[in-house]
């Protein structure tokens, strides 16, 4: 077996030999990509698993990152780095699984049954004729935004807290029954733009909100005493860039002065041990902070939204994949004052999201739950007085990972609304 030195020194001269691969050839599709399972049997082959992280040359993705020896780590790879990946693992005696075995062949079918849907249906007229079952573009979802607006005048209106750098609305959804600042909730879906479960499964639930309102007792309730804020497309860059030119788009998309990569991860831009462990100061970082806190404009909206109300009681920001219900904090292992509460509130709403199709969810905080990552977004709402800051990674484990079918759409929806719902009506009952 060869020692850890010599397998970096082999490693250096495939990392040279991949930048020119990359170099000559581009790489603007994922054909031949391979998304791997990744098992660690121990502490030393994790921390193996993680010096990966920082071989930029390699190009890859971590789909799920390094937290502990009982999870695995899920990395997608592409062509070029293919070989001397599974060296290494091979070398270290890592073992791993090809969980998709070519990443195109999959984007391919998303594409096609996209076009099999939008040619099955005309354009919706309405949000009862809206195709909730599949995924859509950018000015698709605006245009239900608008919809549903149009059709519930006295319920919901439309805010624009803001402009993404490339100058697209941040629209915010308000769902009130009157009065003026009243307590609120806010959710919001998105904010990692490949993730398109978490924007489609964000058209349902405002579609549930109007839909279940003077039906459902416990919604009616809410909105009653509360307002409901949804922003369905957080990061509407990197959203649109995800639909026209590279899927796999995590961050914003914004151009990072002296580098030639683009964009900033908006779950580590936020001022809440903002540039500690668990985020990158390399810009060609998928985790890639930004130049400083709040620097992205699709989260400077949120924070002076957020501030300006002042009488935000919860706030869920919504992700995929990984079945997990997290709450603060992910900067530091220092529990958060009402650990307790939000604990307990969390079991309760992972069993009943479960109680659907039973689908099992992890719970706790993100520290001890997944690992540390500093800047995120409810560790600096929760450090505003959000007492109820919670984030979901919602399906599935990594079968598809962030290639979700849409099949799958409406049940992850109807699931996480129940889990929701308990969020919710705790928030409501626990608010003056």
């Amino acid at each position: 077996m060869y020692s850890t030195s010599t397998v970096f020194i082999t490693m250096k001269g495939l990392l040279v030999l991949t930048a020119l691969v990359v170099a000559v050839f581009g790489n603007d599709t994922f054909e031949g990509d391979q998304v791997l399972r990744i098992t660690a049997k121990d502490e030393a082959q994790l921390t193996l698993i993680r010096d990966l992280e920082d071989m930029e040359q390699l190009q890859l993705d971590f789909w799920r990152g390094p937290t502990d020896v009982a999870s695995p780590v899920d990395i997608r790879v592409p062509f070029h780095s293919l070989q001397a990946v599974k060296d290494y693992l091979e070398t270290q005696d890592i073992q791993y699984s090809v969980m998709i075995k070519d990443l195109q062949v999959v984007l391919d079918e998303e594409q096609e049954q996209m076009q099999k849907a939008a040619a099955r249906t005309t354009q919706a007229r309405n949000t009862n004729t809206y195709d909730y079952a599949n995924y859509h573009t950018i000015n698709e979802i605006y245009q239900f935004q608008d919809m549903l607006v149009a059709e519930n005048p006295n319920l919901v209106s439309k805010l624009v807290i803001g402009q993404s750098y490339e100058g697209r609305p941040l629209n915010v959804l308000k769902f009130s029954t009157g009065g003026t600042n009243r307590p609120a909730i806010w959710i919001d879906t998105g904010i990692h733009s490949r993730e398109w479960v978490t924007q489609a499964s964000g058209t349902w639930f405002a579609k549930k909100i109007v839909n279940d309102f003077g039906t459902d007792p416990a919604l009616t309730a809410i909105l009653n005493k509360m307002d409901i804020f949804l922003e369905i497309v957080t990061n509407p860059d990197g959203f649109s860039y995800t639909h026209t030119a590279n899927r796999m788009w995590r961050k914003t998309r914004k151009p990072n002065p002296g580098s030639s990569c683009v964009g900033v991860d908006p779950n580590r831009n936020w001022d809440a041990g903002f540039g500690g462990a668990g985020a990158s100061s390399s810009p060609c970082s998928e985790t890639y902070r930004g130049p400083s806190a709040h620097s992205e404009p699709e989260v400077k909206a949120i924070v002076d939204f957020v501030k300006a109300h002042g009488n935000l009681k919860a706030f869920v920001s919504i992700h995929a994949y990984s079945q997990m219900l997290l709450y603060p904090y992910g900067y530091t292992k220092t529990p958060v004052e009402d650990q307790r509460e939000l604990h307990d509130l969390a079991q309760k709403a992972i069993t009943d999201l479960a109680s659907l199709y039973g689908t099992r969810y992890r719970y706790g905080s993100i520290i001890t739950t997944i690992y540390q990552a500093s800047g995120g977004t409810i560790d600096w709402t929760y450090n505003q007085g959000i007492k109820y800051s919670y984030t979901f990674e919602l399906r599935d484990t990594g079968r598809y990972g962030f290639i979700l079918p849409a099949n799958q759409i409406i049940p992850t929806a109807e699931e996480t609304w129940l889990a929701l719902m308990a969020i919710m009506e705790h928030t409501n009952k626990n608010t003056n």
